[in-house]
This record gives structure tokens, C-alpha cells and sequence, in this order.
């Protein structure tokens, strides 16, 4: 699960699977997307970022085999548009980059189907987020690519998620199968 570089303090794959198969279905633990989305320009380098540069700037390793830390880049690009799967509005949680990162989208409409040219490049390469341009790190066009998908019409953010899950999915069981004495 090439998502973190491991820090060797706890497993990733136990945190991730804790988070998904324990709190995020806990109705008890009351969060909400608009709550953790709150200031993400500030929470997305620290989040993604370093694992980002680790992976460019070890030669054992390729940032631009990653998946799911694009994918969650674009989502969140996709989330700058200010309108939900569906296509209604939605109130963004504000940031001291908001208006910016805003501004470099506001072409960008739900069903887009002509080409975005280079929108995204003023975020995708913006040091000050990620702490290293994306591009460099290989990583821009996937983005660009994840993105682009999820605005192709309604319902585009949930295709392009299960796609990608569908596809890790796979993955894990033909992992597990290959390991099953024979």
C-alpha cells in the first residue's frame, strides 16, 4: 500500500484500515467532510506533502506510482469548484488560500468536456502547499488526469472513487490468493 512512507512508529495499513472500518462508520464520532475540510491549504502539504518528497527524492522510489495521494489531490482541486457530486453549491470552509486557489478554477464548470489546459498548474506546482512542485514530482499530469475525471458530469466524484477502490481491491485479493498454500 504505497499511500505513506512508513514511520515506522505504527503500521499504515492497520491505521488506514482502523480508520475506515472503525471511525468513519462510528456514529458516535460525530465529524463531518466540511469540518476536516476546513483550511486545507494548510492541511494538505503537511497530510501529503512530505511523503510526496520522500518518494521524489529517494532513487528506490517513484512518486509517480502513487494513487491514492493524487487521487485525494485532485478530489480536493475537484472540491475548489464549490459544487457537489450532484452538482449544487456548496459552502467551502474558508482558508487564507481560498480565494486563490479558487480563482485558478473558476473556469472549470461541472461536465467540462473540453480539455482544462493548465488550471490546475498554479496549485499543482505551488511549493508553498506541497512543499515541492507536483509536476516535478511526476505527479501533476496524473492529478490533472483524476481530476478531470471527477468533473465529467454528475455523479463523477463517486464513479472515479469506486473505480480506483474497485482496482485496490483487486489488487489485495489477488495478493492474498497468491499467498494461499497450494
Amino acid at each position: 500500500m504505497p499511500v505513506v512512507v512508513n514511520p515506522g512508529i505504527m503500521n499504515p495499513e492497520t491505521f488506514i484500515r482502523e480508520v475506515i472500518e472503525t471511525r468513519l462508520p462510528n456514529p458516535y464520532i460525530s465529524d463531518t467532510p466540511q469540518r476536516i475540510a476546513t483550511d486545507t491549504s494548510q492541511k494538505i502539504g503537511i497530510r501529503f506533502g512530505e511523503t510526496i518528497k520522500s518518494y521524489h527524492l529517494r532513487a528506490d522510489l517513484d512518486a509517480s506510482t502513487l494513487t491514492y495521494i493524487p487521487l485525494v489531490i485532485a478530489a480536493w482541486c475537484r472540491y475548489l469548484l464549490g459544487v457537489d457530486d450532484q452538482g449544487h453549491q456548496l459552502s467551502l470552509s474558508l482558508g487564507p488560500l481560498l480565494s486563490t486557489l479558487q480563482a485558478a478554477v473558476s473556469d472549470i464548470r461541472l461536465g467540462q468536456t473540453e480539455p482544462i489546459g493548465d488550471c490546475l498548474q498554479p496549485i499543482l506546482a505551488n511549493e508553498t502547499i506541497f512543499g515541492i512542485d507536483l509536476y516535478q514530482a511526476g505527479l501533476g499530469k496524473k492529478i490533472k488526469c483524476y481530476f478531470t475525471e471527477m468533473i465529467a458530469g454528475r455523479g463523477a466524484v463517486r464513479a472515479v472513487l469506486e473505480k480506483y477502490l474497485e482496482t485496490a481491491s483487486q489488487a489485495v485479493m489477488s495478493k492474498q490468493d497468491s499467498q494461499l498454500p497450494k
